[in-house]
């Protein structure tokens, strides 16, 4: 069970490629990549995508790497033309706004495009060198995310006690409710018309009540997915299927609280609404 936030940063240090990758994730309903890469990097784009969404399920996730060039990094260039029309536009602007300000490196820096890499770097090694830094980085990542989703996991685990002891109290009530419904509706009947009772509207009535009172599928089905629940929690990306399971306790919550026949019944099933929803609150950040 993995988190879908965490964190890693680590160093590049290979012949063509000096400086640091990091990698950092929050909550989503789908994956999101986002690239910021150096222009050096952008042929091999694609490949570094494929290669972290092969391995991540779930998240809005930011992977970023800043170079320094390496010795055998591909040359940089100058966009001497357009540095130089740049320059004079900035000092044009200047003189149209009073401004008295000279032009710096850094204004035309801010350009995009005026420094470039020369596009004959060999891409194919670059990708060589790249991977395995890559596959650390993540590694490291998916370790972060880990051991939140662990900590998650535990207190999933007591959420879950509780509704098992929950669902359990029901079922022990539920055990003697058929018994409790008949002896309380023969009470009532005897207590409005004495000894005329009929004994045939009597069965009658218990039937309806019956019918409408029980909750032993409920029951069962509450516990199947308690079941299902757990084992989905030993996949690897569960947070989508943990969340529909959730939906199936509500479900089942809500028509024991509707069929109620006892006030320890309805405060059992508010502890149980309570658990799940906690555990909602959680999964919403699991992979």
């Amino acid at each position: 069970m993995n988190s879908m936030t965490g964190f890693a940063d680590v160093k590049l240090d290979t012949s063509m490629l000096q400086g640091s990758m990091q990698i950092k994730s929050w909550n989503n309903r789908y994956l999101e990549v986002s690239l910021q890469l150096p222009n050096l990097l952008n042929p091999i784009e694609r490949k570094i995508r494929d290669f972290i969404e092969s391995r991540i399920a779930r998240g809005k996730l930011e992977f970023s790497v800043r170079l320094r060039a390496g010795k055998n990094a591909a040359p940089l260039m100058i966009d001497e033309v357009n540095a130089r029309a740049v320059a004079d536009s900035l000092r044009r602007l200047a003189r149209i706004a009073g401004i008295a300000e000279p032009i710096t490196l850094s204004n035309l820096l801010a350009v995009e495009g005026i420094l470039c890499y020369e596009n004959v770097a060999d891409t194919d090694r670059i990708w060589l060198e790249l991977e395995p830094c890559l596959g650390t980085c993540l590694e490291s990542f998916q370790a972060d995310r880990a051991r939140e989703g662990e900590s998650t996991r535990i207190d999933l685990e007591n959420k879950l006690a509780i509704l098992d002891a929950s669902i359990s109290t029901i079922a022990a009530i539920a055990d003697t409710l058929d018994g409790t419904i008949k002896n309380d509706l023969r009470s009532r009947f005897t207590e409005l018309i004495g000894d005329l009772i009929d004994e045939t509207r009597i069965m009658v009535e218990i039937a309806s009540y019956l019918a409408k009172h029980t909750i032993n599928e409920e029951i069962v089905r509450f516990r199947s997915h308690l079941a299902s629940f757990r084992s989905a929690m030993q996949e690897e990306a569960c947070g989508k299927k943990l969340d529909f399971i959730c939906q199936e306790f509500n479900r089942e919550a809500n028509t024991i609280g509707s069929k109620s026949y006892t006030s320890e019944i309805s405060g059992t099933v508010i502890r149980i609404k309570d658990a799940i929803e906690n555990i909602r609150e959680q999964i919403r950040n699991i992979e």
